[in-house]
């Protein structure tokens, strides 16, 4: 039964808003997962390895809890039972990624894996027989070791190795996958794995690799989208986009505004400015600004690789769509102590920038994590504003905890409250968001957090042979709002599904 306080204050947030709380009609919900977070089976058939098995059984103590994704959610084998999750929340579409080393073993399209291939199959072909649509990321982190042993993201050759692997899933799934992504978050690739070295591989090479690593990330995605365009495009009519994580940057005072706009174009320019903007290429302003910083350092060229011209064509309008992860925000100011707090960019030091959070912002499980539901509004209309009227997915959103709990009121409230944002967006803003992916489906194995945090719609229990999955008070809510299109529901309602 829907309480009385609940009805007044759904009551009280129209008359303050203005607008109703249902979603756009065509409005898609999905749930998210990535293929080394929850498959398992890393050594199954003639599956080789890739950098997450070598990081995680060679340094293992980078993972607070010294753990690996050997088994992880076991869903090389437990497929059906992901599949009957999905149908049970009611998702109109699941996004997942696919192994490279689990389809191409040597990287290479030399030779497919029969085994690899007919895993996705039968996930695509379960998930279709259900009514729910794969949505497929195509590379998410999991480099096979022997493209790294080659220089990974920073070998200018791994375009065309990416290409001819976004080729081979093309003509094997692009029947029945219609909604393609290419790749999972440049910036915490190349900022945090090649610059901080924090993520598998571990390379640590401050303002130098992660600059290299993002030039080589946007022309294999372009080179990808374009083989899409040429080849598949008029038989499969899918569509094809890149998926980054977009964090907020918020000025800590008035003055500290131009600052923030550097902020941004460093945590989200770097990555979007050459697809979406009308002119291609880097950011004007950053581009400027690294030139200058590389000169006075005593480079003979900038530390930011320059685009060809060709380049520039060739990556200038290669989406379909923008892939939009988000979980928190930050505050911006100088830099006077030339150390960068709370790290999400390794180029913040050398621009004067400064990020911290509003001491009011509650901090979820891991030290990155603080809540500001304000900064997705903020962020999505900054889109709109930069790069037009693009069409945007929400690929990942979502909340982590330290605890074992069925009963997840902190999660409820995140979803409500991002959502919440993302509704007055649509609705007030204008912006054009076609749908919202919660992360994640279940708990997993999730980096350099190991087991510790918990992002799951579903508990899973690590210590059953079966993995054991079990729907939170959350699952339930997600799919009270899927069931009704609207926001408009009770978020404590621990009925079943």
């Amino acid at each position: 039964m829907v309480s009385l306080f609940h009805i007044v204050f759904c009551a009280s947030l129209c008359v303050v808003y203005g607008i109703d709380l249902t979603f756009p009609p065509g409005f898609k919900f999905g749930a998210a997962t990535s293929s080394y977070q929850i498959e398992g089976g890393w050594n199954a058939s003639d599956k080789s390895e890739n950098i997450w098995d070598v990081f995680t059984h060679t340094m293992s103590d980078k993972i607070v809890d010294n753990s690996n994704g050997d088994i992880a959610c076991d869903s090389y084998n437990q497929w059906q039972r992901d599949i009957e999750m999905a149908s049970e929340l009611g998702l109109h579409f699941y996004r997942f990624s696919l192994s490279w080393s689990r389809i191409l073993p040597s990287g290479f399209p030399d030779r497919i894996s029969e085994d690899g291939v007919k895993y996705y199959n039968n996930l695509i072909n379960g998930l279709l027989a259900k009514g729910i649509e794969p949505v497929i990321t195509i590379f998410h982190w999991d480099l096979p070791q022997s493209l790294q042993d080659l220089g990974g993201w920073t070998n200018p050759m791994i375009a065309d190795w990416f290409a001819d692997y976004s080729k081979v899933v093309f003509s094997l799934f692009g029947d029945r996958v219609k909604t393609w992504i290419t790749i999972n978050e440049a910036t915490s690739i190349c900022d945090v794995s090649y610059g901080l070295g924090i993520l598998a591989p571990g390379v640590r090479s401050l303002e130098y690799g992660n600059y290299i690593c993002a030039k080589n990330i946007l022309v294999a995605h372009a080179k990808a989208f374009r083989v899409y365009d040429r080849e598949f495009r008029a038989k499969f009519n899918g569509k094809v986009g890149i998926t980054n994580h977009f964090l907020w940057m918020e000025p800590e005072t008035e003055a500290d505004e131009e600052l923030a706009e550097l902020a941004r174009e460093l945590a989200v320019g770097l990555y979007s400015h050459a697809i979406f903007s009308k002119e291609g290429g880097w950011p004007p302003v950053l581009e400027e600004k690294l030139a200058e910083y590389s000169k006075r350092q005593g480079y003979t060229r900038s530390r930011l690789p320059a685009f060809t011209k060709e380049e520039i064509e060739l990556v200038r309008g290669s989406a379909d769509f923008l892939g939009f992860n988000h979980y928190t925000s930050r505050t911006v100011r100088e830099l006077n102590d030339r150390k960068s707090a709370l790290w999400p960019l390794s180029g913040s030091p050398s621009l004067g920038i400064r990020l911290s959070v509003r001491p009011e912002w509650k901090q979820a499980a891991v030290k990155w994590f603080f809540v500001y539901p304000e900064g997705i509004r903020r962020q999505l209309l900054w889109l709109k504003k930069r790069y037009g009227d693009i069409p945007i997915l929400i690929t990942e959103n979502g909340y982590c905890t330290e605890k074992l709990e069925i009963v997840d009121k902190d999660r409820i409230d995140y979803y409500y409250n991002y959502l919440e944002q993302i509704l007055l967006s649509i609705k007030e803003d204008g912006v054009n968001v076609v749908g919202y992916t919660a992360w994640t489906l279940m708990d997993n194995f999730e980096w350099v957090s190991g087991y510790k945090v918990k992002f799951g719609l579903y508990q899973v229990d690590f210590t059953s042979p079966s993995r054991t999955r079990t729907p939170r008070a959350s699952a339930k809510y997600y799919a009270r709002i899927i069931k009704n299109h609207s926001l408009d529901v009770n978020k404590y309602e621990y009925d079943e599904l």
